[in-house]
């Protein structure tokens, strides 16, 4: 079967789902410590999370990249999580979606979360054909996800770099095997209706 462009894929489970991010040590261990993040994690600038553990991988070099040295697994609610998909603005002006730039515009300043899909990476890093959810937070949506959307903070730290190392050595079939189990998200119809889906097979939630 085809893989739809657009589709939110993540690790969760009735309540939770697992989205990624990464910092410097001075932010991301106390994190780990604490179960939850840090005075010194700045709830009014935007944040952005991800789903997707290779989209994540991408971003921050397997860990290696300067201040997203610390990989952390985020477990936050289900319903934080949909509440800013329903409060969610796209991150760009998109004609048809839109009625017009100043519009997007408009909807931007207020809204305190964004959408964005970027392309899905392979464990190699290279592009496939369908895309990534990013979502951006900020405003009510950062705090709320700092102070009470989160359940419990990982540092997968030592599984990036295991797979990191696994595909330098050639071993792809036992990088993939490490990789966290990732599914469609069953989203509600509407929560995605004002973001360009185009042929996204939209699961309903059951």
């Amino acid at each position: 079967m085809e893989q739809p462009q657009h589709e939110i894929r993540a690790a969760y489970v009735d309540s939770t789902i697992t989205v990624y991010q990464a910092y410097s040590p001075e932010i991301g261990l106390p994190a780990v410590q604490e179960g939850r993040f840090p005075a010194a994690w700045k709830r009014d600038r935007m944040t952005w999370i991800k789903p997707s553990f290779l989209w994540m991988m991408y971003r921050c070099g397997w860990g290696a990249k300067e201040g997203q040295e610390t990989v952390l697994a985020v477990e936050i609610s289900r319903d934080g999580f949909e509440w800013a998909l329903r409060h969610a603005c796209l991150s760009s002006y998109v004609r048809g979606i839109h009625p017009d730039r100043a519009a997007w515009q408009r909807q931007l300043k207020r809204a305190p979360a964004r959408v964005q899909w970027d392309p899905e990476r392979d464990v190699r890093m290279q592009p496939l054909p369908y895309r990534s959810l990013q979502l951006g937070l900020c405003g009510e949506a950062a705090r709320r996800y700092a102070d009470e959307w989160t359940v419990s903070i990982r540092d997968v730290t030592p599984l990036a770099h295991e797979i990191r190392d696994l595909v330098d050595g050639g071993d792809l079939d036992s990088a993939a095997q490490r990789l966290p189990p990732e599914r469609p998200y069953p989203v509600q119809g509407d929560l995605l209706a004002r973001h360009p889906m185009d042929d996204a097979r939209v699961r309903r939630r059951t």
